[in-house]
């Protein structure tokens, strides 16, 4: 019996497509990168090679400079920002108040000289910052606890046919997270718009290119790059974004 043919070898790109390809790599190597150029370029497709994707998609979302000189200071201001939202509006509520209830408590023993006296301020119940602080951390956390549920839900349904966000893996999980956090600040830094369905599927190619990054220092910081990205993106269309279609499928209107 004879045996079966051999697969044929895969067929080579074609010239135009080594030309595109080459095109787009001559043109992230300038000092300054002309963005029309590079524009022009992406429309016909971007090559998923070398961390290409990613670095086009900052550049034409204008989170990266055009100047390839200012990228590493950019990025670390950015990066650094980012870190101290993260601080600011993913704090643990409890771990938080401590903090107020310590920083009130030495305020509290302070003590000053008064007509040559000792005196402790005394400050009403309804007055004492202690307790402002306390409940500001609390109101402001169950102020979003339902914004956070609805992130949750939206998150575990983001594309299930794929590994890189569904299962149970450490990886899966740890990517989930990372778009909650996105958006969630997102949310809280957008008091107008906070979270409406369909934000997460616009987030969710942004922060899987970058994740994928074979760059690991680039990768280690996907989540932030996703954010600044997934705020420059939203400003072009964030109109389009009606929380009345919270309960439809994507909560996005189409003109």
């Amino acid at each position: 019996m004879a045996s079966s043919p051999s697969s044929p070898p895969p067929a080579p790109p074609p010239d135009f497509e080594i030309s595109r390809q080459s095109r787009i790599f001559a043109a992230l190597s300038k000092k300054v990168i002309d963005l029309d150029e590079l524009r022009m370029l992406a429309a016909q497709g971007v090559p998923d090679a070398a961390g290409v994707r990613s670095t086009v998609w900052k550049l034409l979302l204008g989170y990266l400079p055009n100047d390839r000189s200012l990228w590493e200071q950019e990025l670390a201001k950015k990066r650094s920002q980012y870190a101290a939202f993260k601080d600011e509006f993913l704090s643990n509520p409890v771990e938080t108040a401590r903090q107020v209830e310590r920083e009130g408590n030495n305020n509290d023993n302070a003590e000053h000289v008064e007509n040559g006296l000792l005196h402790r301020s005394e400050v009403t119940q309804e007055e004492h910052p202690l307790i402002l602080g306390k409940t500001s951390v609390w109101n402001n956390f169950f102020e979003y606890t339902e914004i956070m549920e609805q992130i949750d839900r939206d998150v575990k349904r983001t594309h299930p046919d794929m590994h890189f966000f569904c299962g149970d893996s450490s990886f899966a999980k740890s990517n989930q997270e990372s778009l909650k956090n996105v958006l969630l600040i997102f949310a809280k830094l957008n008091a107008g718009i906070r979270y409406v369905q369909g934000m997460n599927e616009i987030l969710a190619p942004l922060f899987f290119v970058f994740r994928s990054d074979p760059d690991d220092k680039n990768a280690k910081f996907a989540e932030a790059d996703s954010f600044f990205c997934f705020v420059e993106l939203l400003s072009g269309f964030r109109d389009n974004f009606c929380q009345k279609l919270d309960n439809s499928a994507v909560g996005i209107r189409d003109g």
